[in-house]
């Protein structure tokens, strides 16, 4: 019998690989200054600030994924024309903003406590007023994303950050504290809302049918409990440690998270910009199309994120010394473990898109419910034998052992075949254990200068991870492809 084709994705991945490459490059550039602002603000202000700030980040990212009701995950993947329900999902959102703000509004001084921290109070309320401004712009964001729009996206987040640094740095220079943080995004929220505004050109209009309000809350609801348990995970830590050991070793706490979110906030961010329309638009032709891309990007992912888990990891101490300071060098023994949560992170977040890409929003809550039941106990006990690094350690060990098994059985059973994934994994992993042993021997030789174990140690560990993963095959293909590209240059 003659062997039929494999299904042609082609199309829908080049549209994801053109948004993909636009969100990353606009992803760098924020994250870029953000680090640069990160390193201003870290010589500002103490590590109370960041603690009370840490709070307050807290609640803002829990309330931005549950503000829509998860409406903008279904306007995403929505099987039809946008127009239709554009009325609908517009106030579906903003009902939604208004009265989850109104909670927390009322609610903050208790979260605030529980955190113990009841000077983050009038920071949560302003910072959680973000969620206002991105709820009259939600359905227009997400019609970007849909159309694989990713650039226009880019640019009006990028208008925003532009005004958020120098707002969060006059205001922190001034005496502000922990107030520059949120004022300055709240500011830089505005501005990237009326750019996304002008760039959608969706006519705005508020309106309501029950039906596409069924639709939609059918599926944005799972979507959005399943999301929020995400952000609850990674935010619970702040909560626990906040309220174990104070808010001065919860801005070492913080300082270390950060430093292990570049890597998810960069790639993790620009693969988020295109994945859930992506995993869309292939589970609408058939399984076989899904399953396809899920094993071509999985493999790809893996080997992009492993090495720089083995970098922060290994080389934890000289990178926090050597970027914020030797005050900070508490925070180095906890980004080792964080650097471990960090790969889990990256890999369960991937498997939410592809289950919200294909349908399967119930299984994202489940999936998030178990980790919590696993991560909470885990991190408070941590705490209280370890400290902020026995909280790392819990949460390190719930993300191996418990969220990661649970995400392949979900993909699993929505119908994604993952065996074939698992021979391009073998690979990395042998690169990574490589470049994790040729760092701590060149770490250990520069041992007491930062700087040169970053690049000595860090440069000699990449460089062995790329000799053992990157193939002949590959090096030739990249070869041909400069040397097509360098005469097409030179006319």
């Amino acid at each position: 019998m003659e062997e039929q084709p494999g299904p042609d994705i082609s199309d829908i991945g080049r549209k994801a690989g053109r948004g993909a490459v636009w969100s990353l490059l606009g992803t760098l550039v924020t994250r870029a200054g953000s680090f640069v602002l990160g390193l201003v603000l870290a010589r500002l202000l103490a590590p109370a600030d960041f603690g009370i700030y840490a709070v307050a980040l807290a609640a803002t990212q829990l309330v931005m994924v549950v503000k829509d009701v998860g409406v903008m995950s279904a306007v995403v993947q929505w099987r039809g024309r946008l127009e239709e329900i554009a009325p609908t999902a517009t106030t579906l959102t903003m009902c939604s903003a208004l009265g989850l703000y109104g909670l927390f509004w009322v609610g903050a001084p208790y979260f605030s406590a529980l955190a113990g921290s009841e000077e983050a109070t009038p920071v949560v309320r302003i910072l959680t007023a973000v969620i206002l401004v991105e709820a009259i712009t939600a359905v227009r964001s997400a019609a970007l994303l849909r159309w694989f729009r990713t650039g226009s996206n880019t640019k009006a987040v990028l208008a925003g950050f532009l005004v958020n640094a120098p707002v969060a740095i006059v205001l922190a220079a001034g005496g502000a504290g922990p107030y520059s943080f949120a004022w300055g995004q709240l500011v830089g929220a505005v501005v990237t809302g009326f750019f996304m505004l002008y760039y959608a050109r969706l006519p705005y209009r508020l309106g309501f049918d029950r039906r596409i309000a069924g639709r939609l809350l059918r599926f944005g609801i799972p979507s959005a409990a399943g999301i929020a348990l995400e952000i609850m995970l990674l935010n619970v830590g702040y909560i626990i440690v906040g309220n174990i050991m104070g808010k001065d070793w919860l801005g070492f706490y913080l300082m270390a998270f950060n430093v292990s979110s570049w890597v998810p906030g960069v790639i993790g961010s620009a693969i988020r910009m295109v994945s859930i329309a992506g995993f869309s638009r292939l589970a609408e032709r058939d399984g076989a199309s899904l399953s396809l891309g899920v094993q071509k990007s999985v493999p790809l992912l893996v080997t992009m994120v492993l090495p720089l888990a083995a970098f922060m990891a290994v080389l934890a101490h000289p990178l926090i010394i050597f970027i914020y300071g030797e005050r900070w060098e508490l925070s180095a023994g906890v980004l080792r473990f964080l650097a471990v949560l960090m790969v889990v992170r990256m890999l369960t977040s991937f498997a939410l898109d592809i289950l919200n890409g294909q349908g399967a929003t119930r299984s994202t809550v489940w999936m998030n419910l178990g980790h919590a039941a696993a991560m909470i106990p885990a991190v408070i006990v941590g705490t209280h034998l370890d400290g902020i690094r026995g909280a790392a350690i819990g949460q390190a060990a719930a993300a191996v052992l418990v969220a990661l098994p649970l995400a392949m059985l979900a993909v699993h059973r929505a119908g994604v075949r993952l065996a074939p994934v698992l021979p391009g994994l073998l690979r990395p992993a042998i690169g990574a254990l490589v470049c994790a042993a040729v760092m701590l021997g060149l770490a250990t030789v520069t041992d007491g200068l930062p700087f040169v174990q970053l690049v000595v140690a860090g440069g000699g560990g990449l460089l062995a991870y790329a000799l053992v993963v990157v193939t002949r095959d590959q090096l030739t293909l990249l070869s041909d492809r400069l040397v097509r590209l360098l005469p097409a240059r030179a006319r």
